[in-house]
């Protein structure tokens, strides 16, 4: 373990430690988000990393679609409130963040040039469009133009690139810093990689060569805090994104922050402190959603909570359907409290999927220096 004292700066926000948690659709809403921060600081004595929020589109934000200012929702006491945006257009980042700026909305823009997904990448979106790098320049700079004056700090976040032929980071990192990007995050994956396979951590260390002026954070395959000491060590990133390791394991980042701050590593919860914690997660998703709809948001959850734990397979289903928090109340005190946190549930968790084509649109690697904005690519009112 590490015992170096780490701790982060982008821009004007100061962390003191290099862990954020990556937006993740339908998971890192406001409930997700606050429980997360409150087992650190439980388990750790402090909130100290930074917890984005759901990515949103900028075109349906500035729209005011309800369900996109739904997402948009911090807790009373979360600081800095971090926003991720997913956009193609300058005209409508500029819009977007002079609208993040002027309601005070967030502390921190962090922009989506990494989801692989084939609808966002078909119409030239997420990590399709680095390629363009021109047109990526002038997004960035938009949304650095409307921050300006303020304290508000831009990010981006990308791939390595489309797939092996056509790699984008180290060109993409190089014209975020230049156009005033604080920090640039790297998944160590291409778009065709999808979730699949392993994360190319060397691609880091050369993103981290190539950039030297702002922080590089690293993301990719950190299931555990031994993964985010040994990316820091193995790569010179400064700082760790993590996305599908804390599914069902929201107490990771006590754990990353203890062990890059070198203290005592909080003790795995039980199977009985794992209840609790579902329990508040379901309440947070009730006040956040109601409790029809966060009782329907909890399901998904609910494996990754329970896996390697000996819940039989009759518990498992009916914890997947329960619909209120009186019937979860009587499904959590079925199971044995004292069971400890087993050796199963660690290691990698969450979608994986097969690699494939990336799917783009016509004529889309013919011209990198083309800035035309891709036509209907900003059109989902979610996270995507």
């Amino acid at each position: 373990m590490s015992t170096t004292d780490h701790s982060l700066r982008i821009g004007s926000l100061e962390l003191r430690s290099p862990v954020v948690l990556a937006p993740m659709a339908g998971i890192t809403n406001v409930a997700f988000r606050t429980l997360c921060r409150e087992l650190e600081l439980e388990r750790s004595g402090s909130t100290s990393g930074l917890y984005v929020c759901e990515m949103v589109t900028a075109r349906a934000l500035v729209e005011r679609q309800p369900a996109t200012l739904h997402m948009t929702t911090f807790g009373p006491t979360e600081t800095p409130r971090s926003l991720q945006l997913y956009t193609v257009d300058p005209d409508t980042t500029y819009a977007a963040a002079k609208m993040i700026v002027d309601e005070n909305m967030a502390d921190h823009i962090d922009m989506n040039f990494g989801c692989p997904v084939p609808k966002v990448t078909r119409k030239g979106g997420g990590s399709a469009l680095p390629y363009k790098r021109t047109l990526f320049g002038r997004i960035v700079a938009a949304a650095v133009k409307a921050t300006e004056g303020t304290d508000i700090p831009v990010t981006v976040k990308m791939r390595i690139g489309i797939d092996d032929e056509h790699h984008t980071h180290l060109d993409a990192g190089r014209i975020a810093a230049a156009e005033g990007a604080a920090a640039v995050a790297l998944h160590a994956r291409t778009a065709a990689q999808r979730y699949s396979g392993t994360a190319d951590w060397s691609e880091i260390a050369r993103l981290k060569e190539h950039v030297t002026d702002v922080p590089v954070l690293g993301n990719g395959d950190i299931f555990a805090a031994e993964d985010a000491v040994r990316m820091m060590a193995e790569t010179g990133c400064d700082g760790v994104v993590v996305g599908r390791g804390c599914l069902g394991r929201p107490w990771l980042f006590a754990e990353l922050s203890a062990a890059l701050n070198g203290t005592a590593m909080p003790t795995p919860p039980t199977l009985g402190e794992v209840a609790a914690i579902i329990r508040r997660h379901a309440e947070l998703l009730a006040a956040h959603h109601g409790e029809g709809k966060g009782m329907r948001e909890l399901r998904k959850h609910v494996a990754w909570y329970l896996r390697g734990f000996p819940a039989g397979s009759d518990m498992r289903v009916a914890m997947a359907l329960v619909s209120t928090l009186d019937e979860l109340d009587g499904l959590l005190a079925q199971l044995p409290a004292d069971v400890p946190f087993p050796k199963d549930a660690e290691g990698p968790r969450g979608r994986q999927g097969s690699p494939g084509t990336v799917a783009l649109p016509d004529g889309w690697l013919d011209d990198p220096d083309d800035c035309v904005v891709p036509v209907g690519a900003d059109l989902m009112h979610s996270g995507g």
